[in-house]
């Protein structure tokens, strides 16, 4: 048995100084560093998704610059021993800059660490492919919002 999920999120890039702002995602594979971000709620608007998550995992709040594309990833693993999931993850992702609040750790969430981490160590971090595919979309600046990941 296949059960399918389609999940569509909201996704912020701040980088300053040399330093992108990350959250460790700590979920039942492991921990591996990602985007602040995450699910949208029902009827919400995928801008105010971003700038909540980025709340809720960082303690930032942060006014978003610009839309910079979307990424999606599809999937299919076993999931616990009664079926296979085929997943599908919409990812909106924005820039956007701190304004205030302080650096904090999530309690209770999908994120156990927030940290400004410096992109020349990008290459030794243990990181979801959303990083990557974020900061190519920062970078380039695709007028189609798209960049595509190497295979």
């Amino acid at each position: 048995m296949v059960k399918r999920h389609l999940r569509v999120g909201a996704y912020a890039v701040c980088v300053e100084d040399g330093k992108i702002l990350l959250a460790r995602w700590a979920g039942g594979e492991g921990k591996q560093w990602t985007l602040p971000g995450g699910g949208l709620q029902h009827g919400e608007d995928p801008y105010d998704a971003a700038v909540r998550e980025v709340e809720e995992e960082t303690g930032y709040t942060v006014e978003i610059e610009r839309l910079l594309g979307i990424d999606t990833l599809h999937q299919r693993h076993p999931r616990w021993l009664t079926h296979d999931a085929d997943f599908h993850g919409v990812r909106i992702v924005y820039a956007a800059r701190v304004t205030g609040g302080e650096l904090r750790h999530e309690v209770n969430g999908s994120t156990d660490l927030a940290a400004w981490i410096e992109l020349d160590r990008m290459a030794d971090l243990d990181r979801s492919r959303l990083v990557d595919t974020a900061l190519a979309l920062d970078a380039e600046r695709p007028p189609h919002g798209r960049v595509i990941p190497p295979r």
